[in-house]
């Protein structure tokens, strides 16, 4: 038997130390021998939990599955790792300490007969692995993490623009990770509130997000789909604390009256993600007469974000996500030819792109008007993700690319970074991938100038409107 006993402190409430280090998934955060982690039961975490940790030990790489055999809140947490090669009991103990939070780590491990030879000669190795993982906890639980510069070779790519775009494909995402920081922000109770959160990038965003203990309100058309979400994520999670608000976002009658729901509950809002979307071809109304694009994809995010700004204003460190697309690379900002008159000629994809330009445009001016009052706006791209939007609007894109997608939930890390990251609260106005600050622009047509950004911001107010008079505000 091998046995590693390490100590450390840090300067941490007790509570938040003790939830971020029991959810097991955040040991590929800290641990230096984890190589990823995933919980693998439904539920809460409590004695019979199961978590599966893939490592890379000197006996090899091994797949771990972990059960919790103790728990004691705020006091201990005890795990039996199984593996082919070996067996391992860590026992992680929590107590008050001068500075915040002592934590006493201690890991037995128990070898099979025909590894312990080769076991014996690594043991040295594996005293090197517990200490290495115990600094790598305190150095995540101290979260002083700078934001990330954008490396050179991702400024290379995106000078080519052609290798930047390649990486919206899931190598972008297994080349980023490398460079990930741990998230061991505490955002337990904060109220988020995501649109269009029934599947894909903002279904993969809600989860990770009550996983950490999150308050959500999440925004969805369909009743039936919607209690359908919160049951399920609820059942997955464990986190009771989930809601939901029906309103169809292309509809600003329902934006209305979604922003009256959320404001006569008067709780603020912390976080406030911009999700919600869809790609319409062919060129289609809604039931207010407004282009369904424009409708959709920017004039619905504008009026329920000026709308919510009292509840964001309300909170110390609020921030607006607005989920953009890295088809707007294409696009230059053009008020003028943001709705497209009935009968011209239309692509739905081209539509996509203009407003979600125009939406990065919001966040820039957003940004910088916001930010004597402390609210933080971002946009981000997930990159080429195989969401059900995707399967539905670009089959043919679909089609060619299945093989190098990004899943829903490595679409929508950078999303879950910038509503938790303590880092993340340091940049406003600024686009981001894989969770590195990326240009606004790929190409140099693309640029538009100040005039035009206010230009958009003029036109817009035109949409400050009883709904009923919507009609006449089109141009």
């Amino acid at each position: 038997m091998t046995v590693l006993h390490e100590a450390v402190d840090v300067n941490r409430p007790l509570e938040e130390v003790f939830d971020y280090v029991s959810d097991f998934t955040t040991t590929a955060e800290w641990d230096s021998t984890a190589v990823s982690a995933c919980k693998m039961t439904p539920g809460e975490i409590r004695v019979g939990t199961q978590f599966e940790v893939i490592c890379a030990l000197p006996v090899g790489s091994v797949t771990l599955r972990y059960t919790v055999q103790r728990l004691e809140p705020n006091q201990c947490i005890e795990l039996l790792g199984t593996s082919r090669f070996f067996e391992v009991r860590d026992v992680i103990s929590f107590s008050p300490s001068a500075t915040g939070t002592h934590i006493d780590y201690q890991a037995e491990f128990s070898f099979k007969p025909w590894v312990v030879p080769i076991a014996a000669l690594s043991a040295k190795g594996l005293e090197n692995m517990g200490r290495e993982s115990v600094a790598g906890l305190r150095l995540a639980l101290e979260d002083n993490f700078p934001l990330q510069q954008t490396s050179s070779f991702i400024r290379r790519a995106d000078r080519m623009v052609l290798p930047g775009v390649s990486l919206f494909s899931r190598l972008g995402y297994v080349l980023g990770r490398k460079r990930f920081n741990p998230m061991s922000a505490s955002v337990k109770n904060k109220h988020m509130v995501i649109t269009g959160a029934s599947s894909g990038i903002g279904y993969a965003s809600a989860q990770a997000l009550a996983r950490r203990g999150v308050s959500l309100t999440l925004v969805m058309r369909n009743r039936h789909k919607a209690e359908e979400t919160v049951e399920q994520l609820q059942r997955e999670t464990g986190n009771s604390d989930i809601r939901y608000e029906l309103a169809d976002l292309g509809l600003m009658a329902d934006v209305d009256a979604l922003v009256a729901k959320l404001k006569k509950r008067r709780k603020p809002i912390d976080v406030l993600i911009n999700n919600a979307g869809a790609l319409f071809n062919p060129r289609a109304e809604s039931a207010e007469g407004l282009e369904k694009s424009f409708a959709l994809l920017l004039l619905s995010p504008y009026r329920l974000t000026l709308g919510l700004k009292p509840l964001l204003a309300k909170t110390q460190a609020a921030r607006v996500i607005n989920v953009v697309s890295g088809g707007m690379y294409s696009q230059k900002l053009e008020v003028d030819s943001l709705i497209v008159p009935q009968g011209a000629e239309y692509s739905g994809s081209a539509a996509y792109a203009k407003q979600k330009r125009a939406l990065m445009a919001l966040t820039q001016e957003w940004a910088a008007e916001w930010r004597d009052e402390g609210i933080v706006v971002n946009a981000m791209h997930p990159g080429w993700a195989d969401t059900p939007g995707v399967q539905e609007a670009l089959p043919q894109f679909r089609r060619l690319t299945k093989s190098v997608l990004r899943s829903s939930a490595e679409g929508a890390d950078t999303i879950v970074w910038l509503a938790m990251a303590t880092e993340a609260a340091s940049a406003s106005g600024k686009l981001f991938l894989d969770r590195e600050s990326r240009p606004i622009h790929l190409l140099g047509s693309t640029k538009a100038s100040g005039d035009e950004r206010q230009k958009l911001v003029d036109f817009l107010q035109q949409f400050q409107v009883p709904v009923l008079s919507m009609r006449s505000a089109k141009t």
